[in-house]
């Protein structure tokens, strides 16, 4: 059982990368290491198994094992909410399961896709999860599985263990008017990294992003501002990250862009799986140079990574 709360489950939080070898083999150790990685920067906590963390292009046994690799490192230090999202409900209880099981405060899952359902199927899937399980679930606004209205959230909010929303949308003038309607118990999370700051502003309770594994500490510093009332130095920080942001997301390959960057920066983060598209050799080099002119042009300072590829370029 997790020593943490849903309401514990807020500030910064990768969606934290899951590490596979050059083979496509899962790299228990390296996953370890990377969760440490991303520890020493006081991030507020995890969320596992998701897009980012190509949960998608693993087996079950694959996603649970990451997640109690984590859950050995960070599960007694931060909150850590589980992905287990399927098109299937028969195979997302059985991960919603292992993940209460492993420890995890929360789970989390995108609506059901690729058939299209409709909002009662939907609604249903939802539903069926959270009475199946004990354990808070975070439902997930995103359009790569489709969008479901506020009206929906509201009715979703009222079923018990639903908990809150991962809001990944640049509509963001929604997210006050999810709150007024479910109230500030229910929790809401800014998903668009380029919109942190804007999320941070608008109420969300935390935020959880990609490029929080590239740059943690450029995200933390920009919800530190928010929180200092300094909103003209986050909307400076936010400007850069928009920049790294949008260099890495141009390729049109951000996962295995950004595992490749911090490759080159001496962190082991793995490789993509396929039918994602990997950098090696001079094209990972190319990638990561770049990247230090990026920040050279706009005098970016004190971002690890990237204070760690000036010290190769």
């Amino acid at each position: 059982m997790s020593k943490f709360t849903i309401k514990d489950f807020k500030g910064v939080i990768p969606a934290s990368l899951s590490i596979f070898d050059i083979n496509e083999n899962l790299d228990i150790e390296a996953t370890k290491e990377f969760t440490k990685f991303l520890l020493g920067f006081d991030i507020h906590g995890l969320y596992l198994t998701g897009s980012t963390g190509e949960g998608f292009l693993m087996k079950s046994e694959e996603r649970m094992e990451t997640v109690k690799a984590v859950m050995e490192v960070a599960g007694d230090k931060i909150p850590v909410v589980v992905h287990v999202g399927n098109i299937g409900t028969k195979r997302t209880i059985e991960l919603a399961k292992q993940a209460k099981e492993a420890g995890a405060t929360a789970i989390s899952s995108v609506p059901p896709f690729y058939w299209h359902f409709n909002s009662k199927q939907i609604f249903n899937y939802y539903k069926d999860i959270a009475e199946a399980v004990n354990i808070p679930m975070i439902i997930y606004n995103v359009p790569l599985a489709g969008m479901m209205s506020a009206e929906m959230i509201k009715e979703l909010s009222q079923i018990e263990n639903i908990k809150g929303v991962k809001y990944t949308n640049t509509d963001i003038y929604q997210i006050p008017l999810i709150k007024e309607a479910v109230g500030d118990d229910f929790m809401v999370y800014g998903g668009a990294d380029e919109l942190a700051s804007s999320n941070l502003l608008v109420g969300v309770d935390g935020i959880v992003g990609s490029f929080y594994n590239l740059i943690p500490d450029l995200f933390l510093k920009i919800d530190g501002s928010i929180k200092n009332n300094e909103v003209a130095k986050a909307y400076a920080l936010q400007k850069n990250a928009v920049r790294i942001i949008s260099y890495l997301v141009d390729g049109g390959n951000m996962v295995a862009g950004i595992k490749a960057v911090l490759r080159e920066a001496g962190i082991n983060a793995g490789y993509a799986r396929k039918p994602f598209i990997n950098f090696y050799g001079e094209d990972q080099k190319n990638l990561a140079r770049g990247l230090v002119d990026l920040a050279n042009k706009y005098d970016m300072k004190n971002i690890h990574v990237i204070d760690k590829l000036r010290e190769k370029y």
